[in-house]
């Protein structure tokens, strides 16, 4: 899922209550933390967990972020939950392992309304039931009302997948993230999010642009000064130029036009997308080492994402110590 994935999961981290307070509705509720590194040697990404109490008593909430409910997804998280679960038993030999739950966070497919759970059933025809379950929160298929009343900045940036998402409405989220983000970088966060989403769009909406503008006014030019995401700013300003030239030049030629602009818009949304990819980990970079990559290691980090995945790319940015992290930006690239 690329650049979703990982904006979605650096404001899950940054927001953990937030993300529980939607999806438990039990209480009441402790939320302890994401499972830490030492957990991470079967499964790197096991950071997709958190450990809560609910009602006093232990649990942990696996949190899957999907682009669509696609086949196989359910196999995904069976995967998941295995690795989940024998790491928890490694970590605490002879203790029981806590109930697991699993969510997936789904931001697009069909119009029709998704069922509120799925299952991997694993287990011979006609015998009882054996494998996983887990509930589905398909968030395109919210409105925006439903997404603001979950009370929180994280749920916000959802506002562009919403089935009923307009203009208007937009700008009353993008005016509400302005007022409620505590820093400059966690508004440029929500924000690039925010735009991440709109480049989804699984309604059609196509407001993705009217979105830039909307923050741009906000802001007054906070994302233009925020490395790559200005440039991918500016690329789609470009595209929308170029479109608005095409059709004036072309309009004898109508469908061929539209053929050749969705393939134009698909091909600058990709690189939209990786520019989105190359800031939100070089921010992550940045963090970790205490100041920006430099140029060669921002290309290694684009590179690497594109052959191996941004997830492993974030993967390695989080584990990686800050020597070794330089050492392995400078390394040969070894696809998986």
């Amino acid at each position: 899922m690329g650049d979703a994935d990982i904006a979605l999961r650096h404001l899950a981290r940054r927001h953990p209550e937030d993300l529980v307070r939607a999806l438990v509705p039990e209480g009441p509720i402790e939320v302890l933390g994401w499972l830490d590194s030492q957990v991470t040697n079967l499964e790197r990404r096991l950071d997709k967990a958190l450990r809560l109490r609910v009602g006093g008593e232990p649990r942990v909430l696996h949190v899957e972020f999907c682009f669509a409910l696609r086949g196989d997804v359910p196999d995904r998280i069976f995967e998941y939950l295995g690795f989940l679960f024998a790491a928890l038993r490694l970590e605490a030999p002879g203790e029981p392992v806590p109930p697991i739950e699993s969510v997936a966070v789904v931001l697009s497919g069909r119009r029709r309304r998704l069922p509120n759970a799925g299952k991997r059933r694993i287990a011979w025809p006609g015998r009882p039931f054996s494998g996983a379950r887990f509930r589905i929160d398909a968030v395109y298929q919210r409105t925006v009302s439903e997404l603001r009343a979950r009370g929180s900045v994280l749920w916000l940036v959802f506002a562009p997948l919403a089935r009923n998402a307009t203009a208007a409405a937009l700008r009353e989220v993008v005016a509400e993230i302005h007022a409620s983000a505590r820093t400059a970088e966690e508004r440029a966060e929500l924000y690039t999010a925010l735009l991440v989403m709109a480049t989804i769009d699984p309604w059609r909406h196509n407001l993705l642009k009217e979105l830039i503008m909307m923050v741009e006014d906000e802001e007054e030019g906070l994302l233009r000064r925020t490395p790559i995401i200005g440039e991918m700013i500016i690329e789609a300003e470009r595209r929308g130029e170029e479109r608005g030239e095409r059709r004036g030049e072309e309009r004898g030629e109508r469908r061929g036009e539209e053929r050749g602009e969705r393939r134009g818009e698909e091909r600058g949304e990709e690189r939209g997308e990786e520019k989105a990819i190359a800031a939100l980990l070089g921010r992550l970079f940045a963090r970790r080492i205490g100041r920006r990559p430099t140029a060669e290691e921002e290309r290694s980090i684009v590179e690497r994402a594109r052959a191996i995945g941004p997830g492993e790319v974030e993967d390695a940015l989080l584990d990686l110590e800050a020597e070794a992290l330089v050492r392995w930006l400078a390394e040969p690239i070894r696809p998986s």
